[in-house]
């Protein structure tokens, strides 16, 4: 009988439907990786749904041609099952597009993450190289203050980026994707500036000290050079101790 073998066919695809639901949109996924992430995109992006189109309109033509040959009694309710097939199938569909797009625009986020923090930490290597370079300096003070102030003009980064990343961190990870990978990466990160600002201080504090150690040694070297041309003075005049006591002393 066609009626039983067109309402077979309906039945299946409502089976189906009903399948993909429950499998790609009313379970919860967490993605804790990339390759996971990418796998559900290129997964949504290429699924059946969008194939079952054929099977859908091979339906439709089924059971409209039949419908057309059929007396209204036969086909009333064989119409009202394949409209809701219809709408079923489209909803499903609308609904697939949308998390596919989403996942898309999340992979996109990632991507875009990954970019920010790569050009941060190259930044963070020049400000490595350079703390190496005036550490290890060999010049006089103003060569080595010459270094220190283009060290911290270096690391008067522009805070942007750093923003960004903390804005597209939050917002992966507040939907539990890659949370765990990108908490490992931020810490990395913000571990390694706070290490780097704690060596520029220390550096600062240490060249500031021996440059105040400098100018003592050059204030006493000066006080006792005149203390050496008074006392050559009196030495010349035959000038004797007892005449001089506060000198003598």
């Amino acid at each position: 009988d066609k009626t039983v073998s067109l309402r077979k066919d309906l039945s299946e695809m409502h089976e189906w439907i009903t399948q993909a639901e429950e499998e790609y949109l009313e379970r919860d996924f967490e993605y804790k990786t990339p390759d996971e992430l990418q796998k559900a995109v290129e997964e949504l992006s290429k699924e059946e749904a969008m194939q079952k189109e054929v099977k859908v309109k091979l339906i439709t033509d089924s059971v409209n041609n039949f419908i057309a040959k059929a007396p209204p009694a036969a086909h009333e309710a064989l119409r009202k099952e394949l409209d809701v097939l219809i709408t079923s199938y489209q909803q499903l569909c609308s609904r697939l597009n949308g998390k596919c797009k989403t996942l898309e625009e999340v992979w996109a986020c990632w991507h875009e993450l990954l970019s920010y923090l790569d050009a941060e930490n190259k930044w963070l290597n020049e400000i490595e190289l350079k703390l190496k370079a005036t550490e290890n300096i060999q010049g006089g003070a103003e060569e080595i203050s010459e270094s220190l102030d283009s060290l911290e003009r270096l690391m008067r980064h522009p805070e942007d980026s750093r923003n960004q990343i903390r804005e597209l961190a939050q917002t992966l990870t507040d939907g539990g994707i890659l949370d765990e990978l990108i908490n490992e990466k931020l810490e990395k990160f913000n571990t390694r500036w706070e290490e780097l600002q704690k060596r520029q201080k220390s550096l600062e504090q240490s060249i500031q000290s021996a440059q105040e150690t400098d100018k003592t040694l050059r204030l006493i070297q000066e006080s006792l050079g005149v203390i050496d041309k008074q006392l050559a003075a009196y030495i010349a005049d035959r000038v004797d101790a007892a005449q001089v006591p506060q000198e003598a002393q």
